[in-house]
């Protein structure tokens, strides 16, 4: 049912929205009727769940097969010590009810592959790429590119921070600018090269701002541009790039049908 008005509690809830000039009614009726999906419940996960609920998107999808371990806590925020063991969809959609009720969570306890991602991404306006691996990552961007579904791509490692949003059929896609998932053990790791903590906050919630902007239709997205942040020295860079017309996935010749990646674990 899509929602047309509001009740007295929402308009004091999204009041901060409702007189945003470029925003207003319009804006936050949009939102509450959206649907986004968030790949991955971590680091970059936490925050743009968050602010994504605080924000009024009518339906939320989280998808992790994880359990919150001590060592997430660092960064993923949405978590907290009393929800160690127990599955990361779960402790999310809490947080996310106690901040904001009147949504709807929906969760899948499960990693998303070849066979089901498809399936999931489809029902979504939007999705957030906060996986922990480039296999995931490459596939959302395959899914989404499909399924016609425009997408923030995100990572972090250190204290670097980068992210570009998709939207497929007009952009260049996340395979146009890197082409396919660098080998195994070629690219270092958050649990071998560490991250800082606050880093996966900001970028988290740079992607659930685009994810916003995308649904309003306010401001201008990150699209055909990487935003590369290095937090140590506060330097933002943005690379300008172009859809490729031969890109194996979403050029003339793309894909027709999704396939898993070799796995490697990045760990957000």
């Amino acid at each position: 049912m899509i929602k047309t008005d509001f009740t007295d509690s929402e308009v004091e809830r999204y009041a901060r929205h409702i007189i945003l000039k470029d925003v207003g009614i319009e804006g936050q009726l949009k939102l509450l009727n959206s649907k986004v999906l968030i790949v991955g419940a971590g680091g970059l996960g936490s925050p743009a769940a968050l602010y994504l609920a605080a924000a009024g998107v009518g339906t939320i999808g989280v998808a992790d097969g994880d359990v919150v371990d001590l060592s997430n806590l660092q960064r993923q925020i949405i978590h907290s010590t009393k929800d160690i063991g127990i599955l990361k969809t779960k402790s999310a959609k809490q947080k996310m009810t106690e901040l904001n009720p009147d949504i709807k969570i929906i969760t899948y306890d499960t990693y998303l592959n070849a066979s089901n991602m498809l399936d999931i991404v489809k029902d979504y306006d939007f999705v957030i790429d906060g996986a922990d691996n480039f296999a995931t990552k490459f596939l959302i961007n395959d899914a989404c590119v499909l399924a016609n579904k425009a997408f923030s791509h995100g990572g972090i490692l250190r204290f670097i921070a980068q992210t570009m949003t998709i939207v497929p059929n007009v952009s260049a896609c996340y395979a146009c600018v890197f082409d396919s998932p660098p080998p195994v053990d070629s690219v270092p790791t958050c649990s071998s090269a560490g991250v800082l903590g606050s880093i996966a906050g900001v970028l988290g919630s740079i992607q659930a701002t685009e994810a916003i902007k995308y649904i309003t239709g306010v401001g201008e997205l990150l699209t055909d541009k990487l935003l590369i942040a290095d937090l140590a020295s506060m330097d933002f860079d943005k690379i300008k790039f172009k859809k490729n017309p031969q890109c194996r996935v979403c050029g003339e010749n793309g894909i027709k049908h999704l396939s898993d990646y070799e796995q490697r674990t990045c760990e957000v």
